[in-house]
């Protein structure tokens, strides 16, 4: 971007092969967009690995990087990950470009440099989710369980104090910007987050199945999904791989079939021939609802969290509705509104173009238009504030 100073750093938490989610997708975009910046990050995995989009790079990473298995699981690090980033020396960046969803953010800048945050999330664990997490967890509940409250105790500090930091934030969705208001107490711009929707093929015919597709943790609820449709005996394929997959079998009825983890084509084909994709997860974005609708599929899902910003539901009377969304996130909700779908067939009122064109919002090229947009302005309006200080009175020397 000829209009934005020179050099510009780009911070991103990690880069490591266990790691690619909606957050790497945000940071490749920026590195595109900025014209390869100087990367860095708390470790690196991926400049070294042959076939990475990262492969050959330079990137500068922390002390993390040097401790044992710290490249590969940097997140036993957590009690020291707020002092790694601040060691990050961005001294000589003019503008400083951060993608966050834990410590990020917290990069030490100076008053002549910019320094603008994407916020994919505050910490999760330590502010709303903490007491979800906590009852998950084996080592909360063990001896050790006063120092790990201790320890989220002093990371929500660092969390809100790092918040005041960057000159400008912007945050993935409505919903995280409101996580943002209320944890750090600043507000942030949205821009949503690139989904790769040219990757999906809207055009195929549908079938009667349901869809479910995530990874399988606790908080994506899908145990939720599989009750809902163990009681109404629909068909639903449920795509996907981890720590909760053997307890979610145990759960499953006939009519439910869990598939583990697929090929991408697999998932392409299913994503375009499933009557509706049913998500019952409180996300603060969610790429896959949008990755459904990019492929002709209407959304059966929360109304909460970041699905407000990305489905339309045809029971509120949207304009161009691309789905439909039940209010809470429990069983009865979802066999409520699932009910409501087959009986209203409400899938004819869904018509797969008006997902495909709904979902075209969410755009890599769309991302890149409005961030840079946005950089353009704060650089400028950054400038202005720099020169609108008074300049100190010139005195030749003699």
């Amino acid at each position: 971007m000829a209009s934005l100073p020179g050099p510009v750093a780009l911070v991103h938490e990690w880069f490591t092969p266990r790691s690619v989610g909606g957050s790497e997708l945000v940071v490749r975009e920026l590195d595109d967009l900025l014209e390869r910046p100087q990367l860095h990050a708390l470790v690196d995995g991926e400049s070294a690995r042959a076939g990475s989009w990262l492969a050959g790079r330079s990137i500068r990473t922390s002390f993390i990087q040097r401790l044992p298995f710290g490249p590969s699981h940097v997140q036993q690090y957590l009690p020291l990950l707020p002092l790694a980033i601040e060691q990050l020396d961005l001294e000589a960046f003019p503008l400083v470009l951060s993608s966050s969803h834990l410590v990020a953010k917290g990069v030490l800048t100076g008053p002549e440099q910019l320094h603008v945050s994407y916020v994919h999330t505050p910490v999760r664990y330590a502010w709303d989710q903490m007491h979800p997490y906590l009852r998950r967890s084996a080592l909360a509940r063990s001896p050790l369980g006063p120092l790990i409250r201790w320890q989220l105790h002093a990371l929500r500090q660092w969390d809100r104090a790092s918040g005041q930091r960057p000159d400008v934030l912007v945050a993935n969705s409505r919903f995280t910007a409101e996580r943002i208001r209320r944890y750090w107490g600043r507000a942030a711009a949205v821009v949503h987050p690139p989904v790769a929707v040219e990757r999906f093929d809207w055009t195929q015919e549908r079938d009667g199945f349901y869809l479910c597709l995530c990874r399988l943790v606790p908080y994506k609820r899908v145990d939720l999904v599989i009750e809902a449709f163990n009681r109404t005996g629909l068909p639903l394929l449920v795509v996907g791989d981890g720590p909760e997959l053997r307890r979610l079998r145990a759960l499953a009825r006939p009519n439910v079939s869990l598939l583990g983890r697929v090929s991408a084509e697999r998932v392409d084909a299913l994503m375009a021939s499933c009557r509706a994709y049913v998500y019952a997860g409180l996300e603060d974005f969610g790429i896959a609802p949008v990755e459904a609708m990019a492929a002709g599929a209407p959304v059966i899902g929360l109304g909460q969290g970041g699905l407000l910003d990305t489905v339309r539901c045809i029971a509120a009377g949207a304009e161009g509705p691309t789905g439909l969304l039940f209010p809470e996130q429990s069983v009865e909700a979802l066999v409520a509104a699932l009910e409501h779908f087959e009986q209203q067939g409400l899938w004819r009122h869904l018509p797969a173009e008006g997902q495909r064109q709904w979902a075209e919002q969410f755009s890599p090229a769309r991302f890149r238009e409005r961030m840079a947009g946005l950089l353009e302005r704060a650089w400028e309006g950054h400038q202005r504030r720099l020169h609108g200080r008074s300049r100190p009175l010139s005195v030749p020397l003699r």
